[in-house]
């Protein structure tokens, strides 16, 4: 019999297990779909040969997480491939916003704007750890950096209110810092929306936004050869329906409030299971994955060694868009995240061709292909883009919970990203990992610190489970650099 059982095998599900497993515990883990890995499997979904993320795709927490750090992913086989462009962001004219990972060459760029970018951005870059720390904690925790703290808050106070005009005067900086907050699926004009607009922001020029060589599997893949490695096992195409199938076992879940109801309605307390129902589900994505024969032509050249895109236009064309999701509207021109691997990693595709990711945000629960749409926003930067197109495949919002049932109404942030649900994630709660259901925990991005392919969440609710249940003190990254 098992000490310890994860359902779900994303990123954070594995974390929790290698911990787990690093502390001598004998885990196992059951995943409901044919492969484990979550949002952060690959596979090939146009043509064969072209092999495409199914969710996460760039990773600008791989290597910078205090998880993955210690876990040390290149040590397990993983490379990360870093483009020179962390991001670009093309306009209308030719015009783009390019973040390069030096933030000189950035700052160049950005003429006039560009010693307002470096005032935003230098002390977060020189001190990048201390940032991550802090937006990667568990909310709990007093900042050991608090300097640090107190300058990353004030940027994001300025980014997230009325105020966040006054420091550019051209709109290719502007338009960059809207996109990157823009990721979190809500009207970037707000603290949750400037908070993951400065960490990922900070990131872009403190290493770059890396692309796992082969397709974000490599990721999942190595944390399994850990896991096994130490003795534990991973049990794909298991659905497990109740938490009474594990009468004796701590139990970690990798998954949304929605699943836990699911599976453990029966056995949570009605006031819990209340809020748990209150919990929200935020904006979409509408997933839209393209096999073409050659390299997207990008109007404005620096576009070409970017490893990934915001296609939207203007910072008041990206809050536009935004907020006719949020009411619950298609935009006319959506925003348009794309991921181009092919810039750093030739193994995605056939030779000569490439793979080309995007997704557009949509409402919640949309059943509709907006892959007119995105064709549109791509040809509006990259005229010519529609005769190199081979093959596409559509995953709607609506489609999601299929590939990945945390994916509630094709939410792929497993929450909206309120200030409450950023706060206060699945519920009000000081430890929001324990439920009240004794030996039962949350690891998901439905907890702190929020989505994204980081493993903290993971590494967090290990490490109450160890205390609680184990009675283990050590520092779950002790337990994996040794």
């Amino acid at each position: 019999m098992a000490d310890a059982v994860v359902v779900g095998s994303g990123p954070n599900g594995l974390a929790a297990a290698v911990i787990l497993a690093r502390a001598g515990l004998a885990v196992e883990v059951y995943e409901a779909e044919p492969s484990a890995g979550g949002g952060s499997r690959t596979v090939e979904l146009t043509l064969p040969g072209f092999r495409h993320d199914l969710c996460a795709g760039a990773h600008p927490m791989a290597s910078a997480s205090p998880f993955f750090r210690a876990f040390d992913l290149p040590a397990h086989g993983v490379e990360l491939l870093t483009p020179e462009v962390s991001y670009a962001h093309p306009l209308d004219g030719g015009r783009a916003g390019v973040a390069w990972r030096d933030l000189d060459r950035t700052v160049e760029g950005l003429g006039r704007d560009g010693a307002a970018w470096r005032g935003l951005f230098a002390p977060m870059v020189r001190h990048w750890e201390a940032v991550v720390e802090l937006a990667m904690s568990d909310l709990r925790r007093l900042p050991r950096d608090p300097v640090t703290a107190a300058r990353f808050g004030l940027r994001v106070v300025e980014q997230g209110t009325p105020l966040w005009n006054l420091r550019f005067d051209d709109e290719p900086a502007a338009s960059m810092l809207t996109g990157i907050a823009t990721h979190a699926i809500t009207p970037p004009r707000a603290i949750p929306a400037a908070g993951a607009g400065m960490l990922l922001g900070t990131l872009a020029h403190a290493g770059g936004w890396g692309l796992p060589r082969g397709g974000s599997q490599a990721i999942p893949d190595a944390l399994i050869a850990e896991l096994e490695r130490l003795g534990g096992r991973v049990h794909t195409d298991h659905r497990i329906d109740s938490l009474d199938e594990f009468p004796d076992e701590t139990v970690l879940l990798d998954l949304s409030p929605a699943e836990l109801i699911r599976i453990g309605g029966h056995r949570l307390p009605d006031r819990y299971a209340d809020r748990l129902r209150d919990f929200r589900y935020g904006g979409a994505a509408c997933k839209v994955d393209f096999a073409l024969s050659g390299p997207v032509p990008w109007t404005a050249e620096d576009c070409a060694r970017a490893g990934t895109l915001h296609l939207v236009g203007t910072r008041s064309e990206a809050v536009a868009a935004e907020r006719a999701v949020a009411a619950g509207r298609h935009a006319d021109r959506p925003y348009v995240l794309a991921i181009q691997p092919g810039v750093v990693d030739s193994t995605r595709a056939p030779a000569g061709n490439h793979t080309f990711y995007t997704y557009a945000h949509v409402p919640n629960g949309s059943p509709r292909d907006v892959s007119a749409a995105v064709v549109a926003q791509v040809e509006r930067f990259a005229p010519g883009f529609t005769d190199l197109i081979l093959a596409k495949h559509v995953i709607t919002a609506a489609e999601m919970p299929e590939h990945n049932a945390n994916y509630i109404g094709g939410d792929i942030s497993a929450g909206a990203m309120s200030l409450r649900q950023f706060l206060f994630r699945p519920v009000p709660r000081w430890n929001p990992y324990a439920t009240p259901v004794s030996g039962v925990y949350l690891c998901s991005s439905a907890t702190p610190p929020g989505p994204g392919v980081h493993g903290m969440n993971g590494l967090h609710a290990a490490r109450h489970v160890l205390r609680s249940r184990f009675g283990i003190h050590t520092d779950p990254l002790d337990l994996l650099r040794g």
